[in-house]
């Protein structure tokens, strides 16, 4: 017995590694190690003022805290936002390097940086890595469509002291997978033993540590139902609950669809100031079309509300300058489609932000009012993308609703998602309302 026991604690002092690592169907287009890099956009690319990032991308591999502990040392600018792009990889290194992210109090999220002189489709390739790996600042574009921070990746990000998860990126949880080596060909049974022990030191850890990050634990909760070969993403609702992301309104960048009708495009999930609900919209502006330029908005009905709403849109810089009208409403959505003349878009995108207003008709003559304003950053350049990229394509006449009707997106919580996609909607575009 007493030579079991030694074995036991043996076996026990073995390395062995925790692994929250992506399931193989997500690892293509990451690099199997972590790569740490200076990254430079252009104007306002990371934010307002904001130009230059910190990109951490690819598989946390088991000496990835070493590598990010002296390459930030050579970071003086603590203010300089970090933008993770990663499936997960080595759960203890992801520990060590949310440590040092928040003995800097970073500001860290989720998104995929591309660099500019790689070929688009080949940020992985040697030649890349080169690139990212050489001294200096990489020319490159952000983008949040589809990034995702993943299974060990959520631990790094959790060290930051100010987190932000695009509503068109994803963070997603699952529990571990540990992976223990043996020496010799010891008993199951003290096989069984070891492994049991070191999977409730893992949780101990776990818990232990989403603690010390100020995050729920209901976080926790999640993780330990989640099987390893499965993800969950986390939700708007949980992700402000859990104390993640705790903004009452969160963006996606404006972002370029191109296509048959190419169009611009902003979601931004609301919370609702009666629960931690969110709602999720959609802001898009197609090609111009005889001098005007249609504009549409789609959103989720609030349940809640009572009677019929009307929606009004206002540039900043000029609040004469405003569009909207009463949505259409059918199943969980309501759509506004309408159009905008040129000097409401030279207005709007001379603006910083766009003035949004929900007026909700209640008895006795009073109106239900929800405002709140929508970012405009980055709008003036995607806008001259979509010049450009209208001149390759016929448009017609504006119709209603899209003929590719909102995109699904599997990783958010957003109600386009496969099999949500709205249904065409026919109704006549409108011209800015009065006041």
């Amino acid at each position: 017995m007493l030579a079991r026991i030694l074995l036991l604690l043996a076996l026990l002092s073995l390395p062995g590694a925790l692994r929250a690592e992506a399931a193989p169907a997500e690892k293509p287009g990451f690099a199997s190690r972590l790569t740490i890099y200076l990254a430079k956009g252009a104007p306002d690319a990371c934010g307002p003022g904001c130009d230059r990032w910190i990109a951490i991308e690819g598989q946390i591999d088991q000496d990835a805290a070493s590598r990010i502990r002296r390459f930030l040392a050579g970071v003086k600018d603590l203010q300089r936002p970090i933008y993770l792009h990663s499936p997960g990889g080595n759960v203890e290194q992801s520990y060590v390097i949310a440590r040092l992210l928040r003995s800097r109090k970073a500001i860290a999220r989720v998104g995929r940086t591309i660099a500019t002189a790689c070929t688009a489709g080949t940020q992985i390739d040697a030649a890349c890595l080169k690139i990212k790996n050489a001294t200096g600042e990489v020319g490159a574009e952000l983008s949040t469509y589809h990034a995702m921070c993943n299974s060990a990746c959520g631990y790094l990000f959790l060290g930051a002291t100010s987190r932000e998860v695009a509503p068109d990126a994803a963070l997603a949880v699952h529990n571990s997978r540990l992976i223990l080596r043996f020496r010799g060909n010891p008993p199951p049974e003290v096989v069984a033993e070891a492994r049991r022990r070191r999977i409730a030191g893992a949780d101990r850890d776990r818990a232990a540590f989403i603690a010390a990050m100020g995050i729920s634990r209901e976080l926790d909760a999640l993780i330990s139902t989640v099987k390893f070969e499965s993800l969950h993403v986390l939700t708007r609702p949980e992700l402000y609950r859990f104390g993640i992301d705790t903004r009452p309104l969160a963006e996606t960048m404006w972002r370029l669809e191109k296509g048959a009708r190419p169009f611009i495009s902003k979601i931004a999930a609301v919370k609702k100031e009666s629960d931690a609900s969110f709602r999720t919209m959609e802001w898009r502006l197609y090609c111009e079309n005889k001098k005007r330029v249609p504009l549409m908005f789609a959103g989720e009905i609030d349940a809640s509300t009572a009677g019929k709403k009307t929606i009004l849109i206002a540039a900043s810089a000029d609040m004469s300058k405003e569009a909207g009208g009463p949505p259409v409403r059918f199943g969980k959505y309501e759509v506004w489609n309408g159009a905008v003349d040129p000097d409401m878009v030279k207005a709007v995108l001379a603006s910083h932000s766009l003035q949004v207003r929900e007026t909700t008709p209640e008895p006795e003559g009073k109106a239900d009012v929800t405002s709140f304003k929508i970012d405009t950053t980055g709008l003036a350049s995607v806008w001259t993308q979509l010049g450009t990229s209208c001149t390759s394509v016929a448009t017609g006449p504006a119709k209603a609703w899209p003929a590719n009707s909102l995109r699904p997106t599997p990783w958010t919580d957003s109600p386009w998602t496969v099999g949500g996609t709205l249904p065409n909607v026919s109704a006549t575009p409108a011209a800015t309302p009065a006041p």
